[in-house]
């Protein structure tokens, strides 16, 4: 989808990220856009990706004609323009319940003098 953008008078072409499939490695979130691109994103941006197993990280939808992926069976829902952007998972407690072992440590207190 082109969208036109105007800056300082001069007309810019804006083209939004659109999705064409998703592939997996042991560690990456793998999107293949439509204008040839193909984005590597760590699993550890999404907990619940992370967690899952091959056969659910399979059953995904691709929606909004491209503008963002979903698993219905891990409740997750990623933008790919924020994956454009290197956003990861913004859920508050992102970590699933199948993740306690990958938990990141808590920071220490900060001490006051």
């Amino acid at each position: 989808m082109q969208k036109e953008s105007y800056t300082h008078g001069k007309s810019i072409s804006a083209i939004e990220p659109l999705a064409e499939s998703v592939d997996f490695d042991a560690d990456n979130l793998w999107v293949s856009l439509a204008d040839g691109r193909k984005i590597g994103v760590p699993l550890a941006y999404f907990p619940r990706l992370l967690a899952a197993t091959a056969k659910e990280r399979k059953r995904y939808v691709i929606s909004g004609g491209g503008t963002g992926l979903h698993w219905d069976d891990l409740d997750e829902d990623i933008s790919v323009k924020a994956l454009v952007l290197g956003v990861g998972d913004r859920t508050v407690g992102a970590e699933s319940s199948r993740t306690t072992s990958r938990k990141v440590p808590a920071r220490p207190a900060k001490r006051t003098v």
